[in-house]
């Protein structure tokens, strides 16, 4: 295959938005968009190697299984070994535990299905997950499974047989994903049948250009290679974490890549652009930047809770770039090297290194993280942490849409909210709530609130555009509005929010006039390390920085706001924070030798307990 600096060039164009979205900054807030490129570039490319090698007869699977083990797992293993020791040190158990898991998941291809099923790619928790880019590798990684046995079984029919049936799973995975943007974003955005229709855009390209030669118009290349490269230039900077994705939206950077991969030819001003040396350069080490970025981010929120300066951001994507050019000089590039590195030391290597990792990550989880070597006041705090997001989920899940039985007696009450709304099912069912009343409840992303307005012109912060969503339309929902008896409404609620609450309620009341607003609560971003190198004792206002010090005091502020909308609106009002706590300016997070919150927003089973038995009390004496 030809070699194409621009392709190189390409990848630079998709690694460093990816980077700086992962840092946080908000100009690139669809740099998301990156991951997107690089599926398309891989389906060019592999499907070029591939289809040139069948036309030619002498195609081997064993041949291309060992170029992507020479190709992805040395570098992969050595970041992985690297970072082992300051996960170590540096994790407390539960993240330690989730480490493990992940460890597992990268060695068995399958570590986007891991993070569908934890939590969303846009979650705060994400970003301190060392490993959370490897789900774009087992999708990368589950393709080259089955692309090439579906060339293998296909091929004889023929080309343009072949390109039929791709293009209907195009169809298929394009539709699906559209759907799931909507209606299951988190499956959406992690599963293959959702992402192949990204390759296989790579995948028409390849073929394309095997069979047929670039435009001969330069005129018309020129045009459509600045269209492609404004397409992916665009989609960084308008997308955000509220973009419905990978659906339509997603075919605005891939049908950009395909552009520049098709029409960015020599002459063109992308081409030149693309084939600049430093650019290539950094496409050359894309791969290993792509694995050390992450890493090196996650640890150092680990170790700061989470607020990492700018410039020490900025010297961490610089740094990901400078450690990127080190492995790509002396650990990618030797095990290229067939004359060197032969194909049995390639599979044993890769072996050994698979189990490696799956054996680690067993025994991390087993052991929850080391757990069992620490002392038993420890082990009692620490122990909120393992599982936490299970836990916080697990009851609410049980409730989502459940239908109300109206045979029982009991009042409904349906709980409308984002994550806040799944620590209010938790209180519910640890103060056995539920046996006095019927709950059911519908989830709702903290992005834009809970908000039942139309959206197209709401901003929330600096940089989050909420997209125009039919919430308030959504028919499931408001049929368990109708029949509810009663509704709970809680958020992890912003000052922005404020602004569009009246309105917001004024619209759940014309549907159902018995509502409840639930207020926000925060105790405090100290994570689990934090308990561990300090006595559990000194929990005081003191050991908190400076800006959750604000945080305790916007927290009240925005629950008074909230009491005096509801007030206008002669609504029932809880403050949640105010169940525990009676301090505006300070709300501690250890009780009577244990912790209510795990990540200062969120209730652990304990915290459940506590305020659960005071919601049940306040509850019932309304009742009465």
């Amino acid at each position: 295959m030809k070699y194409r600096a621009e392709i190189d060039g390409l990848r630079a164009l998709a690694v460093l938005p990816v980077i700086l979205f992962h840092a946080g900054f908000e100009s690139f807030g669809g740099g998301f968009v990156g991951v997107d490129v690089f599926f398309v570039i891989s389906g060019y490319l592999i499907t070029t190697i591939i289809i040139s090698e069948m036309a030619k007869g002498n195609f081997s699977i064993v041949n291309f299984y060992e170029r992507r083990a020479r190709r992805i797992l040395p570098a992969l293993f050595f970041v992985i070994a690297v970072s082992l020791p300051f996960a170590w040190f540096w994790l407390g158990p539960s993240d330690l535990k989730d480490f493990g898991q992940s460890l597992v998941a990268v060695s068995t291809f399958s570590s986007n299905i891991l993070f569908w099923r934890e939590s969303g790619y846009f979650d705060t928790v994400a970003e301190l997950k060392p490993l959370l880019h490897s789900w774009s590798l087992a999708v990368e990684e589950q393709y080259y499974v089955i692309f090439p046995i579906f060339l293998m079984l296909t091929w004889r029919l023929g080309v343009k047989w072949v390109v039929t049936l791709l293009a209907i799973v195009f169809l298929l995975s394009l539709s699906l994903a559209q759907w799931g943007a909507y209606n299951n974003p988190f499956a959406a955005f992690f599963l293959l049948p959702t992402r192949g229709w990204e390759l296989l855009v790579g995948v028409f390209a390849a073929f394309y250009l095997k069979y047929n030669t670039h435009l001969k118009s330069q005129p018309l290349n020129q045009f459509l290679s600045l269209l492609g490269f404004s397409m992916i230039a665009y989609s960084i900077i308008v997308f955000d974490k509220t973009t419905p994705f990978p659906g339509l939206y997603a075919l605005i950077p891939t049908l950009g890549t395909a552009l520049l991969i098709l029409c960015a030819v020599p002459k063109t001003f992308i081409h030149s652009l693309l084939s600049i040396k430093f650019i290539v350069g950094i496409g050359l080490i894309s791969y290993s930047a792509y694995l050390w970025h992450q890493p090196l981010l996650a640890f150092a929120r680990h170790r700061l809770l989470g607020e990492v300066p700018d410039l020490l951001l900025i010297v961490l994507c610089l740094t990901s770039l400078v450690i990127a050019w080190f492995s790509w000089h002396f650990v990618e590039k030797p095990f290229r090297y067939k004359s060197i590195l032969k194909r049995k030391f390639i599979f044993v290597f890769s072996s050994l290194g698979i189990s490696f990792l799956l054996l680690t990550g067993f025994w991390l989880n087993v052991t929850n993280g080391g757990l069992i070597y620490y002392s038993p006041d420890k082990q009692k705090v620490l122990s909120n942490f393992i599982n936490a997001n299970d836990y916080t989920e697990r009851q609410h899940r049980e409730i989502t849409l459940k239908k109300f039985n109206k045979t029982n007696n009991k009042k409904d009450i349906l709980i409308i909210g984002d994550s806040h709304s799944q620590d209010l099912a938790n209180m519910v069912f640890e103060a056995e709530l539920n046996n006095i009343y019927e709950f059911s409840a519908f989830y709702i992303s903290k992005s834009c609130g809970v908000l039942m307005i139309d959206r197209e012109n709401i901003k929330i912060g600096p940089t989050i555009h909420c997209n125009k969503e039919t919430l308030f339309l959504n028919n499931a929902l408001l049929n368990q509005m109708l029949i509810a008896d009663e509704i709970w409404v809680i958020s992890s609620w912003q000052n922005d929010h404020l602004k569009y609450m009246r309105q917001s309620l004024e619209n759940i009341l014309s549907v159902n006039e018995n509502l409840i607003v639930f207020g926000t609560k925060f105790f405090g971003r100290v994570n689990s390390k934090w308990y561990i190198e300090n006595d559990l004792s000194l929990w005081e206002n003191s050991f908190l920085q400076e800006e959750d010090k604000l945080t305790f005091i916007e927290t009240a502020m925005i629950n008074d706001s909230l009491l005096e909308i509801t007030k206008l609106l002669d609504i029932k009002f809880v403050n949640t924070q105010g169940l525990i706590c009676n301090r505006n300016d300070f709300c501690s997070n250890y009780v009577d030798g244990n912790i209510v919150s795990y990540d200062g927003g969120h209730l652990t089973p304990y915290g459940a307990i506590v305020l659960g038995s005071r919601l049940k009390a306040l509850v019932l004496k309304q009742a009465n």
